[in-house]
């Protein structure tokens, strides 16, 4: 098989190794790093700009499933196109985004990765998939960049081809920990699921740094009707002992909705309790469904990527939804896929504007990010910036450039912030627990 030889294939040897410590996440990635050893993983050209020739890109994630759904994240990305190209498009290219939906499958999500390397795409920006053995491979096989997933595969923070705009659910949890530290026993239930088995350790790992106990851990079908009895064994678990009524952790995604709705049948002999989630599981339109200032949500503090969506930082995204997608209920400005979606898009724009008059392929795209570009988002992020190594990465998140996250609390019924600024959980995620 024919190929080119990539300046990062230097770096393969020490990545292969970290990838087998990582296990069963890790394992699509080490693959992929085992065939371009051999010289049989890199496909002859990802173009998608060259003149004035349209740059394609992909977008995917999970529509009309029984579990979590992004149906905002590749209808935002249209609508940015729409937006870009009336402003005469990237450096005068046009941008023409593909889009798939993964269903929330392995499979599909498979399918989606080999779709974006037949049709030649630059890259893969601001998507959502639980399924990076199955997508990670071929994207690595034909070295397009992922940029801005949604943070919720170990694969996120450890391929040498992902360039991550958040801290992920990692940052999410040890931040959300750190919160709850003064609260009395803590119970998080959370997905019986591969991503599912990641959270506790990181919530514990905030929990710990406050001098708080280990937080009880309940298992949950993410595909579930009704959460009566694990609410039942929250309430319980956090009232064990007189006097000090603590807190429930629901960290189900879009099931985060079906769980609370249990909880309230179920909380009537237990009004001290409180709730506490990260963004993601939940957003305004969520707490205004379940009730705003009356609902379970009120008083719950929930950790968040990005600044509330209240704002001014994000009348950038917001105005391209006025302009291009006014009307289109799957867009939401609150939503964290959206939010992660816009800025994926901002690094591509400056990746793609920094190549100035050169081709733009998959290999300048990856290039430029690596050799030390620096990409501000207006003060939604701290500026990013991606090394091989970072920070994290003797815990296993090597590509992990962002751990920054938000204390927000649901006040009268909205959601606005608790504390001034970012938290920076570097060191809480350094002093974690995690192992794969």
């Amino acid at each position: 098989m024919t190929g080119r030889r990539r300046k990062r294939s230097t770096f393969l040897p020490g990545l292969l190794t970290r990838h087998a410590r990582n296990g069963v996440l890790s394992v699509g990635t080490a693959v992929a790093c085992a065939s371009l050893l051999a010289g049989c993983g890199v496909v002859p050209g990802t173009t998608g700009g060259a003149g004035d020739d349209p740059i394609t890109v992909m977008t995917w994630a999970p529509q009309d499933t029984k579990a979590t759904n992004k149906p905002g994240m590749p209808a935002f990305a249209r609508a940015y196109a729409r937006w870009i190209n009336a402003k005469g498009g990237i450096n005068g290219r046009k941008l023409n985004v593909l889009t798939c939906n993964d269903h929330n499958d392995s499979v599909a999500t498979a399918k989606c990765a080999r779709r974006a390397a037949k049709e030649n795409v630059v890259a893969v920006v601001g998507s959502y998939s639980q399924y990076a053995d199955s997508f990670f491979p071929s994207l690595e096989g034909a070295g397009i960049p992922y940029i801005g997933g949604y943070g919720i595969t170990n694969a996120e923070f450890t391929s040498p081809l992902s360039y991550p705009v958040n801290g992920g659910q990692p940052a999410l949890l040890a931040g959300l920990g750190r919160t709850l530290a003064d609260c009395g026993p803590v119970a998080l239930i959370r997905p019986d699921s591969i991503v599912g088995d990641q959270l506790p350790p990181l919530l514990d790992s905030g929990l710990k740094s406050g001098g708080h106990p280990a937080a009880t851990d309940q298992r949950a079908a993410e595909d579930a009707t009704e959460y009566d009895g694990h609410a039942a064994r929250a309430l319980r678990t956090t009232t064990a002992t007189p006097g000090e009524e603590g807190c429930v952790v629901p960290a189900l995604g879009d099931r985060t909705g079906t769980f609370m709705d249990s909880f309230r049948r179920t909380r009537e002999d237990y009004p001290d309790v409180r709730t506490a989630t990260v963004l993601g599981s939940v957003d305004q339109t969520v707490i205004d469904a379940t009730g705003g200032a009356s609902g379970p949500y009120e008083g719950s503090y929930i950790t968040g990527w990005y600044p509330v969506a209240s704002d001014p930082r994000w009348d950038g995204m917001k105005k391209v939804i006025e302009e291009e997608a006014f009307g289109d209920n799957r867009i939401d400005a609150a939503d964290a896929g959206v939010q992660t979606t816009w800025i994926a898009y901002t690094v591509f724009r400056k990746v793609v504007e920094s190549l100035g008059s050169a081709e733009v392929t998959a290999d300048t795209v990856t290039e430029a990010l690596d050799g030390g570009l620096k990409v501000s988002t207006g003060g939604l992020t701290p500026t990013l910036r991606w090394h091989f190594q970072d920070k994290l990465a003797s815990v296993g998140f090597p590509r992990l450039v962002n751990a920054n996250v938000t204390l927000q609390v649901v006040r009268d019924g909205r959601l606005v912030s608790a504390r001034k600024g970012f938290v920076d959980t570097t060191r809480t995620l350094q002093d974690a627990d995690v192992t794969y």
